[in-house]
């Protein structure tokens, strides 16, 4: 009965609510409204950019493959033409030693000789040419499959170092979180992201944006373990279960509740931390992205979402 009466004196003191207050809160809504479609637009671009690097690094392979059988073709031809060169100017300088000890021979059989010589020179001269240009052509070559090798490598190396920084990131999480394991909170890496789930009960009451002590901590122990890094791009998102909320005063709906309990969510971590505001969006997702149609609680639930800026792969793509 005392209960009910506390509950029945709260619900009068917020009967009405301020103008200003309502105002307020309905700026801060549109506000983040604005920032989950900016940040729904950045995440979709750097996943459509990150595919673009992948494809465009499948397209430097393949490149690099037809490079090799084009250089493997030309290097064969060039020993080859090279061998050939080498047994005619042996043959040449047959020619000329044949030249040398039938000088006593006849006028017409020396003319005839020293025309076939000839013939022979220039012939040898002609592969000699074409040695030195397929040898120019062979190192072009292997120059421009150096360059796409290298290409190549680079898009390897970052996209390796990417995937390390997301290991390692996720790892310090975790252990950061680990007083908090089997309470509602859970960390997974997906897509080069990393998601930290926590349950409405270790967070909220019922219907309500205000935090619990432990969920406060477990709030500000994420905050203070992400601080220090200034390339990442976070995004809290608000969600709820499909019970229907319908009040005078605010939250008026689960729209407006998961809007609001992700921005308290923002306001822990920047106030209990030195994160860059910067980097920060609070978003609601109401009832619509459910994780587990058979199980309300696990719906209901803060979802913060870490990504690392792709800056450096996309400097290299534009290239």
């Amino acid at each position: 009965m005392r209960l009910f009466n506390i509950l029945l004196l709260a619900l009068l003191l917020t009967a009405c609510v301020p103008a200003k207050k309502y105002n307020d809160l309905y700026e801060k809504e549109q506000k983040c409204s604005e920032e989950l479609k900016k940040y729904k637009t950045s995440s979709l671009e750097s996943e459509a950019q990150l595919k673009t690097a992948h494809t465009k690094l499948n397209l430097l392979e393949r490149e690099i493959d037809i490079l090799k059988a084009d250089t493997t073709q030309l290097g064969n031809a060039f020993r080859s033409l090279k061998a050939q060169f080498e047994k005619e100017k042996s043959l040449r300088q047959a020619q000329e030693e044949l030249l040398s000890q039938t000088r006593s021979s006849t006028t017409q059989d020396l003319a005839k000789m020293r025309a076939e010589l000839e013939a022979k020179m220039l012939e040898a001269q002609r592969k000699e040419d074409a040695l030195i240009e397929l040898e120019k052509e062979l190192n072009e070559k292997q120059e421009l499959l150096n360059k796409r090798q290298q290409r190549v490598e680079e898009l390897e190396d970052i996209i390796r170092k990417q995937d390390e920084a997301v290991k390692n990131l996720k790892i310090k999480i975790a252990d950061a979180l680990r007083g908090f394991e089997n309470k509602g909170l859970t960390v997974e890496e997906r897509n080069g992201k990393i998601y930290v789930s926590l349950e409405a009960k270790l967070l909220f009451a019922s219907g309500s944006t205000v935090v619990s002590a432990e969920g406060k901590k477990a709030v500000s122990d994420l905050a203070k373990a992400i601080e220090d890094d200034t390339t990442l791009e976070i995004i809290v998102e608000g969600h709820t279960d499909t019970d229907r909320l319908s009040s005078a005063v605010h939250p008026k709906n689960n729209w407006e509740l998961s809007v609001l309990r992700a921005t308290t969510v923002v306001d822990i971590m920047i106030n209990n931390s030195s994160i860059n505001p910067a980097i920060l969006a609070a978003s609601g997702r109401s009832e619509y992205h459910p994780i587990d149609p058979n199980d309300k609680a696990k719906n209901r639930r803060i979802e913060v979402i870490i990504a690392p800026r792709l800056d450096q792969l996309f400097e290299l793509i534009s290239q």
